[in-house]
């Protein structure tokens, strides 16, 4: 396993539009971003903070992040567990909230729906989910909870 690797990306604003002043309330908010590897998004805050919601935005970019990790955490487990897994999918919500005088994410919770080809390993899905979470990059990182509930079985 690599035990340290670096990420580059850029993020670019076009300036204010000709004749527009500039204002926290007038301000265009896109950006474009670039990473190595040649992955682009244009980005945006939230419509709640005088962005543009058909954007990705910090926030959506977090929950993103978490259900990626997740998500690629656990086929790596199942896959090496022998298990083949038929489908996933995750429904994420994350609220941010005042916490300490600071607005910021205060939870993230996944729910990830996963339906496994063997029955055998569809009764440890529920271990498959712990292991993923425990060794999921981005969830090891965050200073909130992030929870797991996979729905009833």
């Amino acid at each position: 396993m690599v035990q340290e690797a670096v990420f580059e990306g850029s993020l670019q604003w076009a300036g204010p539009s000709p004749g527009q002043a500039f204002s926290y309330d007038s301000f265009d908010r896109t950006t474009h971003l670039q990473f190595a590897g040649g992955a682009v998004a244009q980005a945006s805050a939230p419509a709640a903070f005088n962005g543009d919601d058909s954007r990705l935005n910090p926030e959506t970019l977090m929950l993103a992040s978490l259900m990626q990790c997740h998500f690629l955490t656990f086929m790596a487990v199942a896959s090496k567990s022998g298990a083949t897994v038929l489908s996933y999918r995750d429904s994420g919500s994350g609220r941010l909230a005042m916490k300490d005088g600071r607005m910021r994410y205060v939870e993230v919770i996944l729910r990830p729906a996963v339906e496994l080809a063997d029955p055998v390993h569809m009764a440890r899905l529920a271990t498959f989910h712990d292991k993923a979470h425990a060794n999921c990059f981005m969830a090891n990182s965050v200073n909130f909870p992030v929870l797991v509930q996979p729905p009833a079985a």
